[in-house]
């Protein structure tokens, strides 16, 4: 487990595609699970270790994840996830020919419980919640490009929805791009959530936490030039 910041109040590290944040019915093991042994052993703690999950990634997404060392740090964290004061920025690497310059995307979701799935309408629908993001368009390569993605609501599986419905399927996902997700890519989804961006919640510093895909060796991101910042 890669640790990308670590204090007192704050747990931060890098998700591997593929790996489940909690638990489910599959009973495989979790990441949460994984991070509170890492501090039970670096720190000798007895007993049961608290962590806070205050936000989540889907099974197939990599990148940044924080945890909350502390009930008060959970809570403060917490509130400003809700009140939509975390800056959450994402890479995606998708099919088509995304528009250039930045793109705002507006949709009506409605997830499927049944089938894990969510549906994106361009008007309200029954049952559905509004769902904002924006992309902008870093670069294109042989019938792909690589997008920066900024979501300004957090509805479950809304990035790929979204882009899926305007003809961008992520690379490699096979909920969402079924019939264009091989091609020898990747077993995981091309999507990755590149930066979080908020106020710690004790310190009250502004905190920018940033993780990178493996550009040089895991394919489609090999395929494009990697990031300055």
């Amino acid at each position: 487990m890669k640790v990308l910041y670590e204090d007192n109040h704050l747990l931060c590290v890098e998700k591997p595609p593929g790996i489940l944040v909690q638990g489910d019915e599959t009973g495989d093991p979790t990441l949460l699970e994984h991070a509170k042994q890492y501090l039970k052993e670096k720190y000798q703690k007895p007993g049961a270790v608290f962590l806070g999950l205050v936000h989540r990634l889907d099974r197939p997404t990599g990148g940044v994840l924080l945890f909350c060392r502390t009930s008060k740090a959970a809570a403060r964290v917490s509130a400003q996830f809700r009140e939509r004061q975390v800056r959450k920025t994402y890479l995606a690497v998708c099919w088509g020919q995304a528009r250039p310059g930045r793109v705002l995307l507006h949709h009506h979701l409605v997830v499927d419980k049944s089938r894990r799935k969510t549906t994106a309408y361009e008007q309200p629908h029954p049952g559905s919640k509004e769902a904002r993001l924006s992309y902008e368009l870093l670069a294109v390569h042989s019938g792909k490009c690589l997008l920066k993605v900024l979501p300004e609501s957090g509805r479950k599986h809304q990035i790929r929805a979204q882009l899926s419905q305007v003809g961008l399927p992520i690379v490699g996902d096979q909920k969402y791009a079924s019939e264009r997700s091989g091609g020898g890519y990747v077993t995981s989804i091309a999507l990755w959530a590149h930066r979080l961006e908020l106020e710690h919640p004790v310190k009250r510093e502004a905190l920018s936490l940033l993780s990178h895909p493996d550009w040089k060796n895991e394919a489609p991101w090999a395929e494009f030039p990697p990031l300055q910042h």
